[in-house]
């Protein structure tokens, strides 16, 4: 498999008021936030467009389990479904099955000390 991660998708954290922390970071930091946070917009090394999605998720968010943190990463793959395959008998905990929207599939791992990571098939032209 040529590469497994091809870039950080988006940071996850939890906050108490995510409308509160969204506006702060608008405010002193200039994010263009909306209801899911803020996507930064670039190119990758062939001048395709792409995205990294920056959101904050309510304290009591069941997104994150099995994982008891306060982040997840999210990293963008190439094909979820060999990695998650490969992965598979490499021995990583794979959590639930992989999900396919219009823009894009996912797929959940457990790194060794409990973080969920977020692996992301993007269909970045959905977003356009």
């Amino acid at each position: 498999m040529k590469n497994r991660v091809t870039g950080l998708g988006g940071f996850f954290f939890k906050t108490n008021d995510p409308n509160k922390i969204k506006d702060w970071y608008k405010t002193h930091l200039g994010l263009n936030t909306d209801q899911y946070g803020c996507t930064f917009w670039w190119k990758d090394q062939e001048g395709n467009d792409c995205s990294t999605q920056w959101s904050p998720f309510k304290e009591d968010t069941t997104y994150f389990q099995p994982s008891k943190k306060q982040f997840m990463m999210n990293f963008r793959v190439e094909n979820l479904v060999e990695l998650l395959e490969e992965l598979k008998r490499e021995g990583v905990t794979i959590v639930g099955e992989m999900e396919e929207y219009e823009y894009g599939k996912f797929g959940w791992i457990l790194d060794p000390e409990g973080n969920k990571l977020e692996l992301w098939e993007p269909v970045d032209k959905a977003f356009l």
